[in-house]
């Protein structure tokens, strides 16, 4: 049955491969901060332990959000490693040791590199693709985003 939620084959096209980048960054933010999880070592260990796993498990809602997202628009999700990886704005790679404050700057750079990219694409949303729907959702991931952010900033200071 053709889709009939007021948004053209070719906006719906667009938005869906604009998300599946996105989906490509939100996967990668969520395995680095799986392996800070995993990884962070010191005598904060068991306070940033669970600190990072409350954060892969918010993003880990939010894959699936996007995901549903363009599920939404009649399109398919990528769901290897590979695409996210062609796809990605972020890079999988990570420099510093198994600290605490080296993970968090990492995974702050990363946020802070999803919240440009938001803010880059949420007009086109509404205005170039007439997407109001995704546009909005967009908002919300940002605010999620940048609530992220912040918890990571205040360990820096």
């Amino acid at each position: 049955m053709a889709n009939g939620i007021g948004i053209s084959e070719e906006n719906r096209a667009q938005v869906a491969r604009s998300l599946n980048v996105l989906l490509a960054d939100e996967h990668i933010l969520n395995m680095k901060t799986r392996n800070a999880h995993w990884n962070v070592t010191g005598a904060d260990f068991q306070v940033m332990h669970l600190f990072f796993e409350k954060q892969y498990q918010q993003l880990e809602k939010i894959i699936d959000q996007v995901a549903e997202r363009i599920r939404m628009l009649d399109h398919y999700p990528e769901a290897t490693f590979r695409h996210f990886l062609q796809l990605t704005h972020l890079s999988e790679a990570r420099d510093g040791d198994n600290t605490s404050l080296s993970f968090i700057k990492s995974l702050l750079g990363d946020h802070q590199a999803v919240i440009i990219h938001l803010r880059q694409i949420i007009n086109e949303y509404a205005e170039k693709w007439k997407d109001a729907g995704s546009s909005d959702f967009i908002n919300g991931l940002l605010e999620k985003h940048e609530k992220i952010s912040w918890m990571l900033r205040a360990h820096l200071t």
